[in-house]
């Protein structure tokens, strides 16, 4: 799932075949669009104007919706082909480029209108899982996170890596900028949820819990910046304070049946939304 830049809206891609646009703060369903591949694994909202929404997955494609139509009439916007591996995430910086991460270990910039890629990013060694961007703040840098353990920050301008972080064990499934672009949160198969400065050039802490024994597979951080929250395999979403100690967690949600796949905070800040394979999405507030 992913949040809308723009209000209280918020997209979810399943393997039911749909991709559908929620009114999240009403609980209303605003479009439900078809997809031509059930197996997606990932989606994005177009954060400034929010007319467009991508999802891809296991076709290796990046199929982008216009949402300011009639479903009946929908069609795909632009298909962008290039990857030769499964996607595994997608985040707009505007309503005409995308970035695209990949199981072929790269991750593209693209041109929407155009339909061609305008960069790669090539110098992970392992699936890239994850990547994290915000354009308000930063539109020349993002995030991603990969199998082989390492997180890396890139430099849209020139296509380089421009740092490398080290510290996980393991695959990194979820990478998220915190809200000052300064620093970023991480989540992987090694159990533990680790937050990185850039501006140190380093990990800053490791949170980690004895009784914790499973993966996460997702990461989102709070509108102040100082509650990392993280999707387990184990079912539940666990909040870690920065400031606090990074072997005890704050609280914790229960409620999924399945493991937590994917959640986020919302723009404004005020509620939590978690999705799960039990084939729900619960909002928190």
């Amino acid at each position: 799932m992913h949040w809308s830049g723009t209000g209280n809206e918020l997209v979810s891609a399943s393997q039911d075949g749909k991709l559908i646009v929620w009114d999240a703060m009403s609980n209303t369903k605003l479009q439900a669009i078809p997809l031509r591949s059930l197996w997606v694994m990932t989606c994005a909202y177009e954060p400034s104007m929010g007319n467009l929404v991508a999802c891809g997955g296991l076709d290796n494609l990046c199929s982008i919706y216009q949402i300011n139509q009639p479903t009946p009439n929908l069609r795909i916007h632009r298909e962008l082909a290039g990857h030769d591996g499964y996607l595994s995430c997608c985040r707009f910086i505007n309503e005409n480029f995308i970035l695209t991460s990949s199981g072929d270990q790269t991750c593209m910039l693209w041109d929407i209108e155009l339909g061609v890629a305008k960069q790669t990013f090539a110098d992970h060694d392992g699936d890239v899982m994850s990547l994290s961007i915000l354009p308000s703040v930063d539109p020349n840098m993002f995030i991603s996170g990969s199998c082989d353990s390492l997180a890396k920050v890139w430099d849209i301008r020139t296509g380089q890596c421009t740092m490398t972080l080290r510290g996980h064990e393991s695959d990194i499934n979820s990478v998220c900028l915190f809200p000052d672009g300064k620093s970023f949160g991480t989540g992987s198969d090694d159990t533990t949820c680790r937050y990185f400065d850039i501006r140190a050039c380093g990990e800053v802490a490791e949170f980690r819990n004895e009784n914790i024994v499973c993966g996460i597979t997702s990461v989102s951080v709070s509108h102040s910046g100082r509650i990392l929250f993280a999707g387990y395999d184990d079912y539940n979403c666990l909040a870690w304070d920065i400031l606090g100690p990074t072997d005890k967690y704050l609280y914790r949600l229960q409620g999924h049946e399945n493991r937590v796949s994917c959640l986020g905070v919302s723009p404004s800040g005020e509620a939590l939304c978690t999705g799960s394979w039990d084939a729900s999405l619960k909002i928190w507030a």
